[in-house]
């Protein structure tokens, strides 16, 4: 299928599926399947929100994993940084909110 849209039709369509976290294609389809069949779009956006502070998490654990093999590389060289208790207890956290957001997506799929 084929769909002629201008600069700025397209730029907004765009704008509405990053949104939602999809490809414009992606997002396009959705929609049109919901008008073909009559009902309205499903967007799950709890969901996605749940997605966006999983995604954010990662992230951070990422970075806290960075910094604590760092600090741990300066203590197995002798040199104990106060700054290691705060990475681990910042790394425990994360993961808890991990487990967290785990947990509630469990609770809201079918």
């Amino acid at each position: 299928m084929y769909i002629a849209l201008s600069d700025e039709e397209h730029a907004a369509l765009s704008m509405v599926a990053e949104r939602q976290h999809l490809a414009t294609g992606a997002w396009a389809a959705q929609t049109l399947l919901a008008a073909a069949y009559g009902t309205t779009r499903a967007d799950h956006v709890e969901l996605r929100e749940l997605l966006e502070a999983v995604l954010q998490a990662r992230g951070q654990a990422q970075r806290i994993g960075v910094n604590l093999n760092q600090a741990v590389a300066a203590l197995n060289s002798g040199e104990l940084t106060p700054t290691l208790r705060w990475y681990a207890r910042a790394a425990a956290q994360t993961v808890g909110k991990l487990d967290d957001l785990a947990q509630d997506l469990q609770r809201r799929l079918p």
